[in-house]
């Protein structure tokens, strides 16, 4: 993890998981997880947005598997290295059900709601509300789905068998963009309330990056 000025709020929370991590079963978290162990090298390798990553146990050492020059989220933002840390730590991998959920929707909905929509909702509508063609361009270029719903939606595995999807509506002469984000009905078994803002955050970023 690069800690300077702008991020040295996320030290103390990375080095707090990070010593929880050293210590943990690698076999019991990949099981739960269901996330590749091996453990001749003693690593796992991570899924995050159609992009691969190993990961070093005990030592936290992230490394790309296939550098294509493209976004690298896990290793480009400091929060998307604590989420995975928080994943391998406490997350459980369920299959998803049919249900797509919003945020205000899971078990914890009424937490960090109004920073969700701010971070995530409105961020989404108002970067690619009036340029439809350039959020469907980076989906695909993400290996996002194309789903019925909205203007234009794109469903995305952002780790193994968690999914997010991302719906557009377009400005008119009345209303301005808007948008919403909807989960797998599983996403409240491998993630808490405060992780879910960075699952929008990063996604997002990555987007612009593609």
């Amino acid at each position: 993890m690069n800690v300077d000025e702008k991020n040295n709020k996320e030290r103390l929370p990375f080095e707090h998981y990070k010593a929880l991590y050293e210590k943990m079963d690698p076999k019991e978290a990949a099981k739960r997880c269901r996330v590749p162990y091996d453990e001749e090298k003693c690593e796992f390798t991570i899924t995050l947005m159609n992009k691969k990553y190993r990961i070093t146990h005990p030592g936290y050492v992230i490394t790309p598997v296939d550098d294509d020059g493209t976004y690298h989220a896990l290793t480009e933002y400091n929060a998307s290295e604590i989420l995975v840390l928080r994943y391998l730590l406490e997350g459980v991998n369920k299959d998803p059900g049919p249900e797509m959920k919003a945020y205000a929707d899971m078990p914890w909905g009424d937490v960090y709601l109004q920073q969700f929509t701010g971070r995530c909702i409105q961020r989404l509508a108002f970067t690619y509300g009036f340029k439809l063609d350039k959020f469907a361009e980076a989906m695909e270029k993400m290996g996002a789905e194309k789903v019925d719903m909205g203007d234009v939606a794109y469903k995305l595995e952002f780790l193994n068998n968690l999914y997010v999807y991302y719906i557009l509506w377009a400005a008119d002469d009345e209303f301005p963009p808007s948008s919403q984000i909807l989960f797998s009905d599983n996403f409240q078994y491998a993630f808490k309330a405060e992780d879910m803002a960075v699952v929008g955050d990063i996604s997002i970023g990555a987007m612009k990056k593609v």
